[in-house]
């Protein structure tokens, strides 16, 4: 959640308990190649899965915490089965239409949170990619959107892009305003 340019993505994982998926751990501790490794392992595994998002207008328009919920209930509605309970990892409850148990710290200790973080963290990198070819000059195929020294130096030099978080501090304080650079 914590980007400064990008969609907001979550994603559903239904696994079966006979999964036999190896090597599943917190994302964010996960190397872009064992994550790019596990993603299509998930996928064909899981009894059902969907990534969801949630727009930098909609980020910029109801805040990241409520786009973050919005990413989560979409991904929930898309599963092609529906959940009767779904785990979610943290301590805020977002209404996904079934019941939601929170975990904190789920993304380390809940197989199918873990296999949903890794869903949504390879879905929201192979986007910034992709918008990286439309704006290089921000780095986003290095940082993925992060507040890095680098991508905040882009962001004074050039100011921000339709893709920046306008909500964020270091994106409304730019130098550039933000109709210079859509052009």
């Amino acid at each position: 959640r914590g980007c400064l340019a990008g969609p907001v993505y979550a994603a559903a994982v239904i696994l079966p308990d006979d999964h036999a998926l190896v090597g599943l751990a917190d994302s964010k501790k996960l190397s872009a190649a064992q994550r790019e490794r596990l993603a299509p392992q998930i996928q064909a595994r899981a009894v059902a899965w969907a990534v969801g998002i949630a727009t930098v207008e909609e980020i910029d328009r109801i805040n990241i915490l409520r786009a973050t919920f919005l990413a989560m209930a979409r991904a929930v509605q898309a599963l092609s089965a529906q959940p009767e309970l779904c785990l979610v990892d943290g301590n805020q409850k977002p209404d996904l239409g079934c019941a939601v148990r929170m975990v904190v710290g789920g993304d380390a200790t809940v197989e199918s949170i873990m296999a949903a973080s890794i869903l949504a963290k390879v879905a929201r990198d192979a986007e910034l990619l992709r918008l990286h070819e439309l704006h290089p000059h921000y780095g986003f195929g290095r940082h993925k959107g992060y507040g890095t020294p680098e991508h905040l130096r882009a962001l004074r030099e050039h100011g921000p892009c339709g893709i920046h978080r306008m909500s964020f501090a270091p994106c409304a304080q730019s130098v550039l305003p933000l109709q210079a650079v859509r052009a």
